[in-house]
């Protein structure tokens, strides 16, 4: 038997996140053409600089190629210019008119070869492609996503805070985190908290960065325990409450006799369990045997 007394119980709440990689990029196109070449799979591993597609480009090349001899031409005349200018034959308005105009086509012939250079979009980091919605054959566009590349070795949990609890976390703090597809339970460490809250949810985002793992994926569902806000409550021993259906009851001694009492629990930690209403403290609570009483019966108190 124990009496029952107010404690300062560690309280958690568990609010729902998910697996991202913190380092992820949906790759798309900046010109319209049909794709011509897709060297990966789903799930293919890349390196930074890796081709991952390649897209028709014969406008742009007809285009670079005109620019080019525009720019040849422009050095030409530019250079027999000067040689005149030299023998008194040429002005230097002149001169500076077809500088003004070399300028012209080498930035005209700077432009093709960017646009040339956009056909053949590269891996912009080390990782592996987790979504393919493109095929080869199909028409790019500006702005449709054709691969997501992410980086597998740099992940992290994103969760929405509720505002009441968001207030008592700061950059670095470290909570516990529960990934139950990878049966794994490991700590993040707090590396970005939204300053501002949704107003619809009244939640804001946090970002934790998590250790990688084989077992861990983006996308995974994942669990993070908040410390809530603290207050006193009665705990008793687990084993002093029992079930009756849809009921929960407890023992109280009271006057050398045992008194039955319905009680409402709330959380449980380690061994102990909370009294929400039933028992007050001060109460002597039956904790063992409690199956063999019967409401009224005496009882002597060792």
């Amino acid at each position: 038997m124990i009496t029952a007394e107010k404690i300062e119980p560690p309280r958690q709440v568990e609010i729902m996140a998910s697996v991202e990689a913190a380092q992820s990029a949906s790759i798309a196109a900046k010109l319209s053409g049909n794709i011509m070449e897709l060297p990966v799979n789903l799930g293919s591993k890349v390196s930074s600089g890796d081709i991952l597609v390649v897209i028709s480009a014969d406008e742009i090349k007809a285009k670079l190629s005109q620019a080019r001899a525009q720019l040849e031409q422009s050095k030409r005349n530019l250079a027999r210019e000067r040689s005149l200018l030299k023998k008194n034959a040429a002005t230097s308005e002149s001169v500076k008119t077809l500088e003004e105009t070399s300028r012209i086509a080498q930035a005209a012939f700077n432009e093709a070869q960017t646009m040339l250079d956009y056909a053949t979009i590269r891996a912009p980091f080390d990782g592996v492609i987790t979504s393919k919605p493109a095929n080869v054959g199909d028409l790019a566009t500006p702005g449709r996503t054709l691969l997501t590349l992410e980086n597998e070795s740099s992940l992290q949990v994103i969760t929405d805070v509720p505002e009441a609890l968001v207030l008592d976390l700061a950059i670095g703090d470290i909570l516990p985190v529960k990934i139950d597809a990878a049966n794994l339970e490991i700590s993040g460490t707090i590396n970005e908290i939204a300053p501002r809250a949704d107003p619809t949810s009244r939640t804001a985002p946090v970002k934790l960065q998590i250790p990688s793992s084989p077992d861990i994926r983006s996308g995974q569902f994942a669990r993070v325990s908040l410390p809530a806000r603290k207050g006193t409550a009665i705990m008793v021993p687990k084993s002093a409450v029992q079930s009756f259906g849809q009921l929960e009851r407890v023992f109280v001694e009271l006057d050398g006799r045992v008194r039955l009492q319905l009680v409402k629990t709330g959380q449980v930690v380690d061994d102990l369990i909370e009294i929400l209403s039933g028992v007050s403290a001060g109460d002597r609570v039956v904790v063992s045997d409690t199956r063999e009483l019967v409401d009224g019966r005496r009882v002597t108190v060792n």
